[in-house]
């Protein structure tokens, strides 16, 4: 076997304060806090020179996805894709996470700035499932199992 796991999915933001507080109120753990990263290794790795950010690293309560959010002070991120962009752009487009009360998750995630992207619908009886869009124009997928 070529592959161990998937080790966790980058999201380069501009908040990261508000994206970290969106993913917490989500339901995930912050590993370690904020940490600064730079240096010619990071360079080297990104393909990016003068590299300055700084990264914070959130995983699933069962402790098998994560998250690493990076904002980058030099050079500044760039974005080409349009301000909320439709669940159809090219790229990826949504994180999916199983959750117990989806109703009750879309509450607490609209404190930090979430909207429903369509509508909270339901599928074959099997799944309640919705898109929220966070902070930074992030597409989260919620999905309760209803059986």
């Amino acid at each position: 076997m070529t592959i161990q796991r998937m080790d966790n999915v980058l999201i380069v933001v501009d908040d990261l304060d508000a994206v970290i507080s969106f993913f917490v109120e989500l339901g995930m753990e912050l590993e370690g806090g904020k940490a600064p990263i730079e240096g010619r290794w990071v360079e080297r790795v990104i393909g990016i020179d003068d590299v300055r950010q700084d990264v914070a690293m959130l995983r699933t309560p069962d402790g098998h996805g994560r998250i690493e959010l990076a904002m980058f002070h030099t050079p500044k991120a760039i974005s080409t894709e349009p301000k909320d962009a439709p669940a159809n752009t090219l790229g990826i487009r949504r994180i999916m996470f199983a959750v117990d009360d989806i109703e009750d998750v879309v509450a607490r995630l609209r404190t930090h700035g979430a909207e429903l992207v369509g509508e909270l619908a339901e599928y074959e009886g099997v799944y309640r499932l919705c898109y929220v869009r966070g902070p930074e124009g992030i597409i989260v997928g919620l999905a309760q199992q209803l059986t």
